[in-house]
C-alpha cells in the first residue's frame, strides 16, 4: 500500500443561497454560526467506529479532554463498531454537517468500503469532510511466542508451502491488515487464510492470545503491550523504517520483501460543515493532536505522530484512494 499524498481536485464548494435574495447576508449568516459554535451546555459526539480499547478508541480518548478545553464544551467518546468501521461511517455522514457530530477515521477501510459495490456503503469518500490526520500505525505480523516460525521468511516460506495451512487475523473486510495479507500473497506467495473481526483490534488480539488464528496481523501500536509481557512475537514491520518501539524487529525490506503498508489515521465530519465551525474544530483538533502530553503518550504506544491539516488530509485520501482502486482486486479474491 502506498502511503503518499498527491494533489487531487478540490471538492466543488456548494453554497445554499435563500431563495428570499438574503444572498449577501450568507457569509454574515455563516461567520454568526462559527462565532456561536459550540453553543453553551451542547456536547460535541466523537464517533469511533471500533470497539473501545484498539488504537483508534485509545487515541480518541487522549484527545478527548484537549477538544474539551480548546472547544469549551463536552466531547462524548461514542463506540460504533461492526462492518469493519462502517457502520460507524454511515452513522457519522448521515449526521448533520453543524459540527456537533465528528470522527475518527482511518484508511483503508474509510476509503475502500465505498469503491466495492458488494458493501453496500451509503457514503463515499466526498460524504467526510477531513479534519485532520493524526498518525500513520504501520502493519505488523507477529506469532505466538512459542511459534516454531524464528522469522519473517521462516513463516512466508511455510505459507507459500502450504497455502491457507494458517489462519491471520484482520479488523474486518477491506481494513488495513486485509489489503496486507493480499499484498503479502501477491508479492511473495505466501497465501493465509484471513478471518475477519469486524469490531476491531481488541476483538482480533483476543482471538489470537486463545489462539483462535495463527497469526496476529495488526499494527505497531497493537502489539506493543503484548511483546511487552511476552504474549507475541513480532516478526516484520511493514514500514520503511524500524518501529522505534518495536527497534529489534526488522522491516519486510530488511527481511527481503519490499512491502510497505499501515493505517493512517485521523478525524472528520460529515461534509458541508460551515467554514467557521470548520475552522474551529480544525484548530481544536491540531492543538489536542500536537498537545505534548498526547504526543508523548502516542509514542509510549509506539506511534510517531504525523499531523496533516482538513486540506492535506483530504488529498492525502485521494491520493489513497487510486492506489487501493488498483489492488482492490487482490483483496476481493482473498476474502
Amino acid at each position: 500500500m502506498i502511503t503518499r499524498p498527491r494533489i487531487a481536485a478540490a471538492f466543488a464548494a456548494a453554497t445554499l443561497i435563500a431563495l428570499t435574495g438574503c444572498g449577501a447576508n450568507a457569509g454574515a449568516t455563516n461567520t454568526a454560526a462559527g462565532d456561536d459554535f459550540p453553543k453553551k451546555g451542547k456536547s460535541i459526539d466523537l464517533v469511533v467506529a471500533f470497539g473501545s480499547g484498539g488504537a483508534v478508541d485509545t487515541a480518541a480518548r487522549l484527545i478527548q479532554p484537549v477538544l474539551e478545553k480548546e472547544l469549551g464544551t463536552n466531547v462524548e467518546v461514542i463506540n460504533k463498531p461492526g462492518a469493519g468501521g462502517q457502520i460507524g461511517y454511515t452513522q457519522l455522514t448521515s449526521a448533520k454537517p453543524d459540527g456537533y457530530t465528528i470522527g475518527a477515521t482511518g484508511s483503508p477501510s474509510v476509503v475502500v468500503s465505498p469503491l466495492d459495490p458488494s458493501r453496500g456503503a451509503k457514503y463515499t469518500r466526498e460524504s467526510f469532510q477531513p479534519l485532520g490526520r493524526q498518525v500513520i500505525d504501520p502493519t505488523v505480523i507477529a506469532v505466538q511466542p512459542d511459534s516454531p516460525y524464528q522469522s519473517l521468511k521462516d513463516l512466508l516460506d511455510a505459507a507459500k508451502a502450504n497455502p491457507k495451512s494458517m489462519t491471520a487475523s484482520t479488523t474486518g473486510l477491506q481494513t488495513g491488515e486485509h489489503f496486507a495479507l493480499a499484498q503479502v500473497q501477491e508479492s511473495t506467495g505466501a497465501e493465509f487464510a484471513p478471518v475477519h473481526f469486524s469490531e476491531g483490534a481488541s476483538q482480533a488480539t483476543t482471538a489470537f492470545l486463545g489462539k483462535h488464528v495463527d497469526i496476529l496481523v495488526a499494527n505497531v501500536s497493537d502489539v506493543n503491550d503484548l511483546t511487552k509481557q511476552g504474549k507475541a512475537r513480532v516478526l516484520g514491520v511493514m514500514s520503511d523504517e524500524r518501529a522505534p518501539s518495536l527497534p529489534d524487529v526488522p522491516t519486510f525490506k530488511e527481511s527481503g520483501f519490499d512491502l510497505v503498508a499501515g493505517t493512517a489515521r485521523g478525524y472528520s465530519a460529515p461534509a458541508g460543515l460551515p467554514d467557521a465551525v470548520a475552522k474551529k474544530l480544525e484548530a481544536a483538533l491540531q492543538k489536542a493532536i500536537e498537545d505534548p502530553a498526547v504526543v508523548q503518550k502516542m509514542k509510549d504506544l509506539g506511534l510517531q505522530t504525523s499531523y496533516l491539516n482538513g486540506d492535506d488530509y483530504e488529498q492525502f485520501w485521494a491520493g489513497q484512494e487510486g492506489d487501493f482502486k488498483k489492488v482492490l482486486p487482490l483483496v476481493q479474491k482473498t476474502n
